[in-house]
């Protein structure tokens, strides 16, 4: 089983960039294919960008609230996934998962169901 761990959330003003990072442990993150979702208060977890696992090229999907602005990669060397995110705004605010499947059915790529494995979150605020 694979473990993620998140880091690099925090506050920055709208317009702003951020990067966040999964770490992964356990097993190689390659095998996975992994997410990254978000969740505002009061709202349902909602996803964001994943990036398809070794072997099937690689596709990447985002949502198309943040096409043009966030950008997914992974890294096998350092077993770790990051989320770069450039001009930031207010309603981008939440607590951002890492996830992690390893038995996708495509055309849930983009439901919570669909990853079995979970970090603990990293909060991320985009206020002035």
């Amino acid at each position: 089983q694979v473990q993620l761990v998140e880091s690099g959330g925090g506050l920055v003003q709208p317009g702003s960039s951020l990067r966040l990072s999964c770490a992964a442990s356990g097993s190689s993150v390659s095998r996975y294919d992994t997410a990254w979702f978000r969740q505002a208060p009061g709202k349902e977890r909602e996803f964001v960008a994943t990036v398809r696992r070794s072997g099937t090229g690689g596709r990447i999907y985002y949502a198309d609230s943040v096409k043009g602005r966030f950008t997914i990669s992974r890294d096998n060397a350092k077993n770790t996934v990051t989320l770069q995110m450039n001009s930031l705004k207010p309603e981008d605010s939440a607590v951002y998962y890492c996830a992690a499947s390893s038995t996708m059915i495509l055309s849930s790529i983009r439901m919570p169901s669909q990853y079995a494995y979970w970090g603990q979150g990293t909060q991320v605020t985009v206020s002035s």
